[in-house]
C-alpha cells in the first residue's frame, strides 16, 4: 500500500510537470507567433510586472539566437537605410512644400543622366501638385514619408542599391477651413542607387511607381470656376449601411503599402495579386464589393482556386459587368471638368473608372469624403488610401466614368 501511494505521488508530480510545461509552452508560442507594432511594444512596457519582462527578455535573447551572423548584418543595414531614406525623403517633401527647387536639386547627383532624370521628374510633380492644389483650394500642410527597406546591395565602393516600400501621408486644408485637417497616404515601390559623398548621401538613379504618372498640367483647366464651386461646399455627414461600411474597413485594411502600420502595410494573402501581370486594381475593387456582403459571385463575375474571370479582374470588363449587370449604374462620364460637380453624388462604395485611350485603365473605389464632401478613393497601382478622385489623374485627355453602385 505504502508503495502504491509513492506511486500515485510520483505520477501525480510527473502529470503536474507535464501540464505546466504545456501551459507555459502555449503562453510562449502564442508570445512569439503575435504581430506587435511599436506601439504596442511601447505599451508593453508599461505593464509593470517580474513575469512580463521576463518574458520579454527571453523571447528577444531567443530572436539574437536565432539571427545569423549575415541575417544580423542585413537586418542593421535595413534599419541604417531606412532612417537615411527617410531623412532624404523628408527633404524632398520640405521642397515640394516650400517650392524651393534648390532644396530638391540637392538630394540628386544631377551630373549623372539618370540622376538628371529623376531631379527633372521631382520637379514636374512639384508643379503639378503646386497647379492641383491651386484648381482644388487647398495647401499642403505637411508631407511624411516612413520607409520599408526590403533589400540593401552594395554595388561599389560608397553606392548601394536599395530597394524599398515608401508610404507618404500628405496633409491638407482649404483656405476657409484652416482648422480642419484632411489625410490621405499613397504607398509606393522605389528602387534606387544610393552614394556616399563627403559624408552625406545624394540620389544618382530612381524608379518608382509614380502616383502621378498619367497627370499633365492643369494650365488649361478654368481652375478659378472650379475652386469657387469647390469652396461653396460644406461638409456631409454620412449615414452608412453595415455593407457599406464593410466594405470601407475591408478597402482600409488591405490598402497594401498605403494602408495603416497595424494592417500589416500588405494585400489579403487570400487573393492573389495581380500587379505582376498588368495590374492590381479591378482585382481590389471587385474584393471589396464581395466582402461588403452585399454582393455574391456568380459565373461571370467570380474568383476562386487563385484566379478571378475577366470581369472579376480587368477594368474595362469589371466597368462593363457593374452597368450591364444592374449592380452600377452610370452617372456621368467625360473629362474633368465635364463630371466634378456630379463626382459629389459618389458616396462610400462606388466606382470611378479612369478612361485613357478609349478604354478603363484603372479603377478605383470611393472610402470617404473629405470636409468638403470631396469624394475620397482607395486602391491598388499605386496603392492609396483617401486619396482626391482626381489626384494624379488631372489631364484633359483622361475621361472619368462616375458610377454609382447598388448598396
Amino acid at each position: 500500500m505504502k508503495k502504491l501511494n509513492l506511486k500515485n505521488k510520483y505520477i501525480k508530480g510527473v502529470v503536474g510537470l507535464v501540464l505546466l510545461v504545456v501551459f507555459f509552452g502555449a503562453g510562449f508560442y502564442t508570445l512569439s507567433n503575435t504581430y506587435l507594432t511599436e506601439e504596442s511594444l511601447e505599451s508593453s512596457k508599461l505593464i509593470d510586472t517580474k513575469d512580463d519582462k521576463e518574458k520579454d527578455v527571453e523571447g528577444d535573447n531567443k530572436n539574437k539566437l536565432k539571427e545569423t551572423k549575415e541575417e544580423r548584418k542585413a537586418r542593421e543595414e535595413r534599419e541604417e537605410y531606412k532612417i537615411l531614406l527617410e531623412d532624404l525623403f523628408d527633404f524632398r517633401n520640405k521642397a515640394i512644400l516650400n517650392k524651393n527647387e534648390d532644396i530638391l536639386k540637392g538630394i540628386f547627383d544631377t551630373d549623372k543622366k539618370f540622376g538628371l532624370w529623376a531631379y527633372e521628374h521631382e520637379i514636374k510633380k512639384m508643379k503639378y501638385l503646386e497647379n492641383w492644389s491651386s484648381k482644388q483650394g487647398v495647401k499642403f500642410k505637411n508631407i511624411k514619408t516612413k520607409v520599408n527597406v526590403r533589400k540593401v546591395r552594395e554595388r561599389e565602393k560608397n553606392l548601394y542599391g536599395v530597394i524599398c516600400s515608401v508610404s507618404t501621408e500628405y496633409k491638407y486644408t482649404y483656405a476657409n477651413q484652416k482648422d480642419k485637417v484632411n489625410t490621405f497616404r499613397i504607398g509606393t515601390e522605389h528602387y534606387l542607387h544610393v552614394k556616399k559623398v563627403k559624408n552625406k548621401y545624394i540620389i544618382t538613379k530612381e524608379w518608382y511607381t509614380d502616383p502621378f504618372a498619367d497627370s499633365l498640367n492643369l494650365e488649361n483647366i478654368k481652375s478659378d470656376d472650379i475652386r469657387n464651386f469647390i469652396d461653396s461646399k460644406k461638409e456631409i455627414k454620412l449615414n452608412l449601411t453595415p455593407e457599406q461600411k464593410k466594405c470601407v474597413s475591408y478597402a482600409h485594411k488591405y490598402a497594401g503599402s498605403a494602408a495603416d502600420e497595424e494592417d500589416g502595410l500588405k494585400f489579403n494573402d487570400n487573393y492573389r495579386n495581380y500587379n505582376p501581370e498588368g495590374g492590381d486594381c479591378a482585382n481590389f475593387a471587385s474584393q471589396i464589393m464581395f466582402e461588403s456582403g452585399r454582393f455574391e459571385k456568380n459565373a461571370t463575375w467570380n474568383y476562386s482556386e487563385s484566379a478571378g474571370t475577366k470581369a472579376w479582374v480587368n477594368a474595362q470588363a469589371f466597368k462593363n459587368y457593374l452597368l450591364y449587370s444592374g449592380r452600377g449604374s452610370l452617372l456621368t462620364k467625360g473629362t474633368f471638368e465635364e463630371v466634378y460637380k456630379e463626382a459629389y453624388f459618389l458616396r462610400p462604395g462606388d466606382i470611378v473608372g479612369y478612361e485613357k485611350g478609349g478604354r478603363i485603365t484603372h479603377v478605383s473605389t470611393v472610402t470617404g469624403l473629405d470636409s468638403k464632401g470631396y469624394p475620397l478613393v482607395t486602391c491598388h497601382n499605386t496603392d492609396r488610401l483617401l486619396v482626391p478622385w482626381d489626384l494624379g489623374w488631372s489631364d484633359k485627355d483622361i475621361k472619368f466614368h462616375i458610377i454609382k453602385v447598388n448598396y
